[in-house]
């Protein structure tokens, strides 16, 4: 199971960094990205009040929280406008309830956009319902200026199925 376990973090971490390929291109790869998962444990302190922490995973199970995130950082010395980056939410996990509703995200692999309050999905019987956490396909963040220089984080939280 740890090897699993492993495997699955493995892909879960080269699975949390893609961009689009025109935003890269057309911005000469002016911004540096970089992604990152980390385990959310709760354990309970000496006083039996929860404590959080981050953690690398070593061992997941279903149900357990992950925090992906995206730094950025421009490079150049020029302002980049409308970076756009999209991270595929990989299928081994659904987005967090707790996430930002308004957050933009895809239900049909990247084809149309929005937030999930506004999107719907067709079922296997053929009738179309409000999508949810667990439809999320892909997570679009449009960055409207980053300064030369400028670094930031992008995050969102997912469960393990």
């Amino acid at each position: 199971m740890k090897l699993f376990s492993k495997i699955i973090a493995s892909a879960l971490l080269a699975a949390g960094v893609p961009v689009t390929a025109a935003a890269v291109y057309a911005q000469d790869q002016a911004i540096v990205l970089k992604g990152n998962v980390r385990l959310v444990k709760v354990t309970l302190d000496d006083g039996g009040e929860n404590s959080v922490e981050l953690v690398d995973p070593d061992t997941i199970v279903p149900g357990d929280k992950l925090i992906f995130t995206t730094a950025y950082s421009n490079t150049s010395a020029e302002p980049v406008q409308n970076f756009v980056v999209t991270n595929p939410v990989p299928p081994a996990v659904r987005l967090a309830a707790d996430t930002d509703a308004d957050l933009i995200v895809s239900v049909d692999d990247g084809q149309n956009w929005g937030r999930l309050a506004d999107l719907s999905v067709e079922g296997e019987d053929g009738a179309v319902r409000a999508a949810t956490h667990a439809d999320v396909t892909h997570i679009r963040w449009t960055l409207a200026t980053v300064a030369p220089g400028e670094k930031g984080q992008l995050e969102y939280s997912a469960i393990i199925r």
